[in-house]
C-alpha cells in the first residue's frame, strides 16, 4: 500500500501491519462518518490513493448508482468486471448499456484462469457440487490477480442488503488493501429514490424479481420481504462468493 499518499490529518505514516492498517481504516471512518458518496470517492481517488484505486462492479441490480457517482468524480478510474462465464445475458447487456452511458476510460473484463477451469470444472457444473470452489476459481482468484497494482478498491455493498452486512463500515482493511464502500449507509429506499432522481436505467431482471444478481446458475428471484440477497445460493448456507469476507 502506498501509505505516503494518505492525508497527514489522518495519520502521518501507519505501520505496515494489519493493526496499523486497521487503525487507518478506523480513522478514515471517523473522518468520513457523515460524508456523501461523492465526497468519499473524491477523497479516496484523488487524495488517499491517487492512481492506485479501482472500482469492482458486478453490473448487478444496483450497480448503476455507484457508477453514476464515480462518473461524476473521475471517469478514468479502472473498473473491474469479473466475467465468470456464468452471467445472465441480461447482465452483459446491462454492462454495455452503462458503459455507453458513462463513457468510462478503463473498463477491464477479468476472466478465470483457463487451466484452472479445465482442471477443476471441465464440464461447467462445479457450481452444483462445490459452489465455494466455483466462486474461488471464477471470482476470488481472478480478482486477487487483477488487484495486484492497486492499494484500494471500491465496492457497492450496503448494510441493508443482508444481516451479514449490517455493520459494514465505509472503509475497511482486508488482505493488504483498503476497501471503500461509499454506499454503505444507503437504504433500499435511498437507492430507489436515487435511481429516479438521476434517471438511471435498471437491470433488465430487476422487475422480474431479481433484487441481487450474480451468476445465472446461483441466482433466484426474491420474495417480497426477504433480504435482497436471499436469492443468492438459495438452499445452501453460502451467503458470499468469497471476495468479501
Amino acid at each position: 500500500m502506498q501509505i505516503d499518499t494518505l492525508s497527514p490529518d489522518i495519520v502521518a505514516r501507519p505501520q505496515e501491519t494489519p493493526a496499523g492498517q486497521d487503525a487507518v481504516a478506523r480513522q478514515l471512518n471517523e473522518r468520513f462518518a457523515d460524508a456523501s458518496p461523492q465526497e468519499i470517492l473524491e477523497a479516496a481517488i484523488h487524495e488517499l490513493f491517487p492512481g492506485h484505486i479501482a472500482l469492482v462492479s458486478s453490473f448487478g441490480a444496483e450497480s448503476a448508482l455507484l457508477l453514476h457517482f464515480l462518473a461524476e468524480v473521475d471517469r478514468s478510474v479502472p473498473i473491474l468486471f469479473l466475467d465468470t462465464g456464468k452471467h445472465f445475458d441480461e447482465t452483459l447487456m446491462y454492462r454495455d448499456i452503462l458503459a455507453g452511458r458513462f463513457n468510462f476510460q478503463d473498463m477491464r473484463a477479468i476472466e478465470p484462469d483457463l487451466a484452472a477451469i479445465a482442471q477443476h470444472d471441465p464440464h461447467g457444473k462445479l457450481w452444483e457440487t462445490n459452489p465455494d470452489l466455483c466462486c474461488q476459481l471464477r471470482k476470488v482468484d481472478p480478482l486477487q490477480r487483477a488487484l495486484g497494482p492497486f492499494d484500494a478498491w471500491i465496492t457497492g455493498r450496503k448494510r441493508y442488503q443482508s444481516r451479514a452486512r449490517a455493520a459494514l463500515p465505509t472503509f475497511e482493511y482486508l488482505d493488504g488493501r483498503i476497501k471503500v464502500n461509499p454506499l454503505a449507509r444507503f437504504t433500499a429506499a435511498d437507492i430507489e429514490a436515487a435511481f429516479k432522481q438521476f434517471k438511471l436505467p435498471q437491470h433488465p431482471l430487476y422487475y422480474d424479481g431479481f433484487k441481487s444478481i450474480g451468476c445465472k446458475p446461483c441466482t433466484l428471484r426474491v420474495a417480497d420481504g426477504d433480504d435482497a440477497r436471499a436469492g443468492r445460493w438459495a438452499g445452501t448456507d453460502k451467503t458470499e462468493c468469497g471476495i468479501h469476507r
